[in-house]
Protein backbone atom coordinates (compact mmCIF):
# COMPACT_ATOMS: atom_id res chain seq x y z
CA UNK A 1 0.00 0.00 0.00
CA UNK A 2 1.23 3.50 -0.85
CA UNK A 3 1.22 5.47 2.41
CA UNK A 4 4.15 7.90 2.07
CA UNK A 5 3.97 11.20 0.20
CA UNK A 6 7.37 12.61 -0.77
CA UNK A 7 7.47 16.21 -2.01
CA UNK A 8 10.31 18.28 -3.41
CA UNK A 9 9.52 21.80 -4.61
CA UNK A 10 13.09 22.38 -5.86
CA UNK A 11 13.96 19.15 -7.64
CA UNK A 12 17.66 19.64 -8.31
CA UNK A 13 21.06 19.21 -6.69
CA UNK A 14 21.17 17.84 -3.16
CA UNK A 15 17.40 18.30 -2.77
CA UNK A 16 16.82 15.97 -5.71
CA UNK A 17 19.42 13.44 -4.58
CA UNK A 18 17.90 13.04 -1.12
CA UNK A 19 14.28 12.74 -2.22
CA UNK A 20 15.21 10.27 -4.99
CA UNK A 21 17.18 8.18 -2.51
CA UNK A 22 14.21 8.01 -0.15
CA UNK A 23 11.79 7.27 -2.99
CA UNK A 24 13.92 4.35 -4.25
CA UNK A 25 14.33 2.95 -0.75
CA UNK A 26 10.71 3.33 0.34
CA UNK A 27 9.11 2.15 -2.89
CA UNK A 28 6.44 0.86 -3.38
CA UNK A 29 5.14 2.60 -0.26
CA UNK A 30 5.97 6.08 -1.58
CA UNK A 31 4.77 8.46 -4.25
CA UNK A 32 6.90 11.41 -5.36
CA UNK A 33 5.63 14.85 -6.39
CA UNK A 34 8.16 17.44 -7.57
CA UNK A 35 8.56 20.85 -9.16
CA UNK A 36 11.55 21.77 -11.38
CA UNK A 37 14.66 23.05 -9.61
CA UNK A 38 14.59 26.47 -11.24
CA UNK A 39 13.62 29.99 -10.16
CA UNK A 40 14.19 29.35 -6.46
CA UNK A 41 12.47 32.55 -5.22
CA UNK A 42 9.23 31.57 -6.94
CA UNK A 43 9.41 28.02 -5.60
CA UNK A 44 9.89 29.38 -2.07
CA UNK A 45 6.95 31.75 -2.39
CA UNK A 46 4.42 29.84 -4.48
CA UNK A 47 5.14 26.11 -4.53
CA UNK A 48 2.32 25.26 -2.13
CA UNK A 49 -0.32 26.56 -4.54
CA UNK A 50 1.06 24.52 -7.44
CA UNK A 51 1.65 21.41 -5.36
CA UNK A 52 -1.86 21.50 -3.93
CA UNK A 53 -3.15 20.81 -7.44
CA UNK A 54 -0.53 18.16 -8.30
CA UNK A 55 -0.73 16.01 -5.18
CA UNK A 56 -3.30 13.22 -5.62
CA UNK A 57 -6.29 13.17 -3.32
CA UNK A 58 -5.84 11.17 -0.15
CA UNK A 59 -8.46 8.59 -1.01
CA UNK A 60 -9.65 6.52 1.94
CA UNK A 61 -6.97 8.20 4.09
CA UNK A 62 -4.38 5.80 2.67
CA UNK A 63 -1.54 8.33 3.02
CA UNK A 64 0.04 8.36 6.49
CA UNK A 65 3.32 10.28 6.09
CA UNK A 66 4.43 13.48 4.35
CA UNK A 67 8.11 14.30 3.85
CA UNK A 68 9.34 17.46 2.14
CA UNK A 69 12.06 20.08 2.29
CA UNK A 70 11.57 23.44 3.96
CA UNK A 71 11.30 25.28 0.65
CA UNK A 72 7.60 24.35 0.73
CA UNK A 73 5.40 26.44 2.99
CA UNK A 74 3.65 23.55 4.72
CA UNK A 75 1.19 25.78 6.54
CA UNK A 76 -0.13 26.97 3.18
CA UNK A 77 -0.18 23.50 1.68
CA UNK A 78 -2.25 21.87 4.41
CA UNK A 79 -4.59 24.87 4.43
CA UNK A 80 -5.20 24.33 0.73
CA UNK A 81 -5.36 20.56 1.13
CA UNK A 82 -7.15 19.71 4.35
CA UNK A 83 -7.01 15.99 3.47
CA UNK A 84 -3.26 16.11 4.19
CA UNK A 85 -3.62 17.58 7.65
CA UNK A 86 -3.77 14.25 9.48
CA UNK A 87 -0.54 12.93 7.94
CA UNK A 88 2.63 12.66 10.03
CA UNK A 89 4.51 15.64 8.60
CA UNK A 90 8.32 15.64 8.39
CA UNK A 91 10.28 18.66 7.17
CA UNK A 92 13.94 18.52 6.16
CA UNK A 93 15.95 21.73 6.47
CA UNK A 94 18.76 21.61 3.91
CA UNK A 95 19.30 25.26 4.82
CA UNK A 96 17.51 28.00 6.73
CA UNK A 97 16.76 31.47 5.49
CA UNK A 98 17.11 33.09 8.88
CA UNK A 99 20.89 32.89 8.49
CA UNK A 100 21.33 33.71 4.80
CA UNK A 101 24.04 36.36 4.29
CA UNK A 102 23.55 39.62 2.44
CA UNK A 103 25.33 39.84 -0.91
CA UNK A 104 27.00 43.10 0.09
CA UNK A 105 26.71 45.88 2.64
CA UNK A 106 24.49 47.94 0.36
CA UNK A 107 21.92 45.17 0.05
CA UNK A 108 18.78 45.59 2.13
CA UNK A 109 17.68 42.85 4.49
CA UNK A 110 16.70 39.58 2.82
CA UNK A 111 13.04 39.19 1.89
CA UNK A 112 11.25 38.55 5.20
CA UNK A 113 8.83 36.10 3.61
CA UNK A 114 11.43 33.35 3.04
CA UNK A 115 12.33 32.96 6.70
CA UNK A 116 8.76 33.58 7.85
CA UNK A 117 7.52 30.72 5.65
CA UNK A 118 10.06 28.38 7.23
CA UNK A 119 9.01 29.36 10.74
CA UNK A 120 5.35 28.69 9.95
CA UNK A 121 6.33 25.37 8.38
CA UNK A 122 8.30 24.38 11.48
CA UNK A 123 5.32 25.24 13.70
CA UNK A 124 2.79 23.08 11.84
CA UNK A 125 4.98 20.06 11.15
CA UNK A 126 5.44 17.07 13.45
CA UNK A 127 9.21 16.58 13.03
CA UNK A 128 11.83 19.14 12.01
CA UNK A 129 15.00 17.56 10.66
CA UNK A 130 18.16 19.62 10.29
CA UNK A 131 21.23 18.43 8.38
CA UNK A 132 23.67 19.71 11.03
CA UNK A 133 23.68 21.05 14.57
CA UNK A 134 24.94 24.30 13.12
CA UNK A 135 21.80 24.54 10.99
CA UNK A 136 19.52 23.78 13.93
CA UNK A 137 21.28 26.14 16.34
CA UNK A 138 21.38 29.09 13.93
CA UNK A 139 17.70 28.63 13.18
CA UNK A 140 16.76 28.66 16.86
CA UNK A 141 19.18 31.47 17.79
CA UNK A 142 18.01 33.76 15.00
CA UNK A 143 14.29 33.25 15.63
CA UNK A 144 14.19 36.11 18.13
CA UNK A 145 16.00 38.80 16.09
CA UNK A 146 14.10 37.73 12.98
CA UNK A 147 10.62 37.87 14.51
CA UNK A 148 11.42 41.11 16.31
CA UNK A 149 11.31 42.78 12.90
CA UNK A 150 7.52 42.45 13.10
CA UNK A 151 5.98 45.72 14.39
CA UNK A 152 4.10 45.64 17.71
CA UNK A 153 2.32 43.68 19.00
CA UNK A 154 5.16 41.16 19.01
CA UNK A 155 4.97 37.40 18.54
CA UNK A 156 5.57 35.17 21.57
CA UNK A 157 9.13 34.32 20.60
CA UNK A 158 9.93 32.16 23.64
CA UNK A 159 6.89 29.95 23.06
CA UNK A 160 7.62 29.66 19.33
CA UNK A 161 11.21 28.65 20.01
CA UNK A 162 10.21 26.05 22.61
CA UNK A 163 7.59 24.57 20.29
CA UNK A 164 10.03 24.20 17.39
CA UNK A 165 12.96 23.02 19.52
CA UNK A 166 10.87 20.28 21.15
CA UNK A 167 10.28 18.55 17.80
CA UNK A 168 13.64 19.20 16.16
CA UNK A 169 16.51 16.78 15.63
CA UNK A 170 19.69 16.55 13.56
CA UNK A 171 19.90 13.92 10.85
CA UNK A 172 22.98 14.25 8.68
CA UNK A 173 22.51 14.30 4.94
CA UNK A 174 23.29 10.82 3.54
CA UNK A 175 25.85 10.30 0.80
CA UNK A 176 24.35 7.88 -1.69
CA UNK A 177 26.41 5.20 -3.40
CA UNK A 178 28.89 6.44 -5.99
CA UNK A 179 28.07 5.60 -9.61
CA UNK A 180 31.66 4.59 -10.29
CA UNK A 181 34.03 2.58 -8.11
CA UNK A 182 35.88 4.95 -5.81
CA UNK A 183 39.48 3.84 -5.95
CA UNK A 184 41.66 6.46 -4.33
CA UNK A 185 44.74 6.91 -6.47
CA UNK A 186 48.06 6.42 -4.73
CA UNK A 187 50.25 6.95 -7.77
CA UNK A 188 49.44 10.56 -8.64
CA UNK A 189 52.26 12.73 -9.94
CA UNK A 190 52.69 16.27 -11.19
CA UNK A 191 51.37 19.58 -9.86
CA UNK A 192 48.82 19.73 -7.07
CA UNK A 193 45.25 19.50 -8.38
CA UNK A 194 42.86 21.89 -6.58
CA UNK A 195 39.10 21.27 -6.72
CA UNK A 196 36.40 23.91 -6.15
CA UNK A 197 32.94 22.22 -6.46
CA UNK A 198 30.38 24.84 -5.40
CA UNK A 199 27.46 26.85 -6.77
CA UNK A 200 28.69 29.87 -8.71
CA UNK A 201 27.05 32.35 -6.38
CA UNK A 202 28.17 35.01 -3.94
CA UNK A 203 27.51 33.07 -0.74
CA UNK A 204 30.22 30.56 -1.71
CA UNK A 205 32.68 33.50 -1.93
CA UNK A 206 34.44 32.63 -5.19
CA UNK A 207 36.15 36.05 -5.04
CA UNK A 208 38.29 35.00 -2.08
CA UNK A 209 39.11 31.63 -3.61
CA UNK A 210 40.18 33.01 -6.96
CA UNK A 211 42.11 35.89 -5.41
CA UNK A 212 44.20 33.30 -3.56
CA UNK A 213 44.63 31.22 -6.72
CA UNK A 214 45.72 34.30 -8.65
CA UNK A 215 48.25 35.19 -5.95
CA UNK A 216 49.71 31.67 -6.03
CA UNK A 217 50.23 32.08 -9.78
CA UNK A 218 51.25 35.74 -10.13
CA UNK A 219 53.17 36.40 -6.91
CA UNK A 220 54.65 33.02 -6.04
CA UNK A 221 54.89 31.55 -9.59
CA UNK A 222 53.63 28.18 -8.37
CA UNK A 223 52.34 25.44 -10.63
CA UNK A 224 49.04 23.66 -9.98
CA UNK A 225 45.93 22.57 -11.85
CA UNK A 226 42.32 23.52 -11.26
CA UNK A 227 39.08 21.56 -11.43
CA UNK A 228 36.23 24.08 -11.17
CA UNK A 229 32.83 22.38 -10.88
CA UNK A 230 29.35 23.55 -9.92
CA UNK A 231 26.84 25.77 -11.69
CA UNK A 232 24.93 29.02 -11.37
CA UNK A 233 21.19 29.29 -10.68
CA UNK A 234 21.10 33.04 -11.10
CA UNK A 235 23.44 35.89 -11.90
CA UNK A 236 26.97 34.50 -12.13
CA UNK A 237 29.67 36.47 -10.27
CA UNK A 238 31.99 38.24 -12.71
CA UNK A 239 35.11 36.71 -11.16
CA UNK A 240 34.54 33.48 -13.13
CA UNK A 241 35.04 35.16 -16.50
CA UNK A 242 37.81 37.40 -15.15
CA UNK A 243 39.95 34.54 -13.89
CA UNK A 244 39.89 32.81 -17.27
CA UNK A 245 41.69 35.83 -18.72
CA UNK A 246 44.40 35.74 -16.04
CA UNK A 247 45.21 32.05 -15.55
CA UNK A 248 46.81 30.11 -18.45
CA UNK A 249 44.61 27.43 -19.97
CA UNK A 250 47.15 24.70 -19.16
CA UNK A 251 46.46 25.34 -15.45
CA UNK A 252 42.79 24.45 -15.92
CA UNK A 253 41.97 20.74 -16.03
CA UNK A 254 38.20 21.26 -16.02
CA UNK A 255 35.92 24.30 -15.94
CA UNK A 256 32.17 24.24 -15.46
CA UNK A 257 29.25 21.94 -14.85
CA UNK A 258 29.89 18.20 -15.26
CA UNK A 259 27.37 16.73 -17.66
CA UNK A 260 26.86 13.50 -15.71
CA UNK A 261 27.24 12.23 -12.17
CA UNK A 262 29.86 9.70 -13.27
CA UNK A 263 31.92 12.41 -15.00
CA UNK A 264 31.63 14.54 -11.87
CA UNK A 265 32.84 11.72 -9.64
CA UNK A 266 35.75 10.92 -11.96
CA UNK A 267 36.87 14.55 -11.79
CA UNK A 268 36.77 14.44 -8.00
CA UNK A 269 39.02 11.36 -8.03
CA UNK A 270 41.59 13.33 -10.03
CA UNK A 271 41.79 16.06 -7.38
CA UNK A 272 44.30 16.30 -4.53
CA UNK A 273 42.65 18.95 -2.35
CA UNK A 274 39.16 20.40 -2.25
CA UNK A 275 38.63 23.98 -1.04
CA UNK A 276 35.70 25.86 0.42
CA UNK A 277 35.57 29.61 1.02
CA UNK A 278 31.84 29.59 1.77
CA UNK A 279 30.16 32.28 3.82
CA UNK A 280 26.96 30.23 3.95
CA UNK A 281 27.04 26.46 4.46
CA UNK A 282 24.86 24.21 6.58
CA UNK A 283 26.34 20.89 5.44
CA UNK A 284 28.30 20.87 2.18
CA UNK A 285 27.53 17.71 0.21
CA UNK A 286 30.01 18.51 -2.56
CA UNK A 287 32.89 18.83 -0.12
CA UNK A 288 32.19 15.44 1.46
CA UNK A 289 31.78 13.79 -1.94
CA UNK A 290 35.22 15.10 -2.86
CA UNK A 291 36.64 13.82 0.44
CA UNK A 292 35.19 10.37 -0.28
CA UNK A 293 37.00 10.46 -3.63
CA UNK A 294 40.30 11.04 -1.83
CA UNK A 295 40.63 14.84 -1.78
CA UNK A 296 42.03 16.51 1.31
CA UNK A 297 39.64 19.21 2.54
CA UNK A 298 40.59 22.82 3.24
CA UNK A 299 37.61 24.49 4.90
CA UNK A 300 36.98 27.68 6.88
CA UNK A 301 36.81 27.30 10.65
CA UNK A 302 33.18 28.40 10.79
CA UNK A 303 29.64 27.39 9.77
CA UNK A 304 28.95 23.63 9.69
CA UNK A 305 32.58 22.88 8.83
CA UNK A 306 33.76 23.13 12.44
CA UNK A 307 31.26 20.42 13.33
CA UNK A 308 31.87 18.10 10.38
CA UNK A 309 35.67 18.43 10.05
CA UNK A 310 37.10 17.72 13.51
CA UNK A 311 40.72 17.65 12.32
CA UNK A 312 41.99 21.22 12.75
CA UNK A 313 44.62 20.56 10.08
CA UNK A 314 41.79 20.72 7.55
CA UNK A 315 40.59 24.16 8.68
CA UNK A 316 41.76 27.75 8.33
CA UNK A 317 40.63 30.98 10.00
CA UNK A 318 41.83 33.74 7.68
CA UNK A 319 42.55 34.33 4.03
CA UNK A 320 46.26 34.45 4.83
CA UNK A 321 46.07 31.02 6.45
CA UNK A 322 44.30 29.67 3.36
CA UNK A 323 46.95 31.19 1.10
CA UNK A 324 49.80 29.78 3.18
CA UNK A 325 48.25 26.31 3.33
CA UNK A 326 47.73 26.15 -0.42
CA UNK A 327 51.21 27.56 -1.04
CA UNK A 328 52.73 24.85 1.14
CA UNK A 329 50.63 22.15 -0.49
CA UNK A 330 51.62 23.30 -3.99
CA UNK A 331 55.28 23.11 -3.00
CA UNK A 332 54.90 19.65 -1.43
CA UNK A 333 52.37 17.91 -3.65
CA UNK A 334 53.76 14.41 -3.11
CA UNK A 335 53.88 14.89 0.65
CA UNK A 336 50.26 16.07 0.61
CA UNK A 337 49.13 13.04 -1.38
CA UNK A 338 50.86 10.52 0.85
CA UNK A 339 51.09 12.01 4.34
CA UNK A 340 48.32 14.53 5.05
CA UNK A 341 45.35 12.77 6.76
CA UNK A 342 42.14 12.47 4.78
CA UNK A 343 38.58 13.05 5.94
CA UNK A 344 36.61 9.93 6.89
CA UNK A 345 33.07 10.00 5.41
CA UNK A 346 31.77 6.68 6.80
CA UNK A 347 29.22 8.26 9.15
CA UNK A 348 27.43 9.82 6.14
CA UNK A 349 27.47 6.77 3.85
CA UNK A 350 23.98 5.41 3.10
CA UNK A 351 25.21 2.10 1.69
CA UNK A 352 27.91 1.38 4.27
CA UNK A 353 26.47 2.80 7.49
CA UNK A 354 23.34 1.03 8.72
CA UNK A 355 22.99 3.65 11.46
CA UNK A 356 22.20 6.61 9.25
CA UNK A 357 19.97 4.57 6.94
CA UNK A 358 17.89 3.18 9.80
CA UNK A 359 17.42 6.63 11.33
CA UNK A 360 15.74 7.77 8.12
CA UNK A 361 13.63 4.63 7.76
CA UNK A 362 12.47 4.82 11.37
CA UNK A 363 10.78 8.13 10.53
CA UNK A 364 8.24 6.05 8.65
CA UNK A 365 8.07 3.30 11.28
CA UNK A 366 9.30 0.78 8.75
CA UNK A 367 11.74 -2.11 8.66
CA UNK A 368 12.44 -1.60 4.97
CA UNK A 369 16.03 -2.17 3.96
CA UNK A 370 17.88 -1.88 0.68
Amino acid sequence: MCDILLIEAFYDGSHRSLIDLLHRTLSPRSILVTLPGTKWPWRARCSSLILSDLIPKNENNSLKYLFCSSITNLSELISLRSDLRSLKKIIYFHENDLAYPKQNEKQEQRDFQYGYNQILTALVTDICLFNSFYNLNTFLDKLGPFLNRIPSPKANIQQIRQTIESKSQVLYYPLEKSLIPIEIKTDKTGPLCIVWPHRWEHDKDPETFFSVILELYEIYSLTFSLIILGQSYGECPGIFSEILNKIPSNYIRHWGFAQSKSEYEQLLIEGDVVVSTAQHEFFGVAMLEACRAGCIPIVPDRLAYTELYPNEQHRYRTRTQLLNKLKEYCQKADYVRNRVPKQDTFQFEWEKNDGIRQKYLQLFESNISN
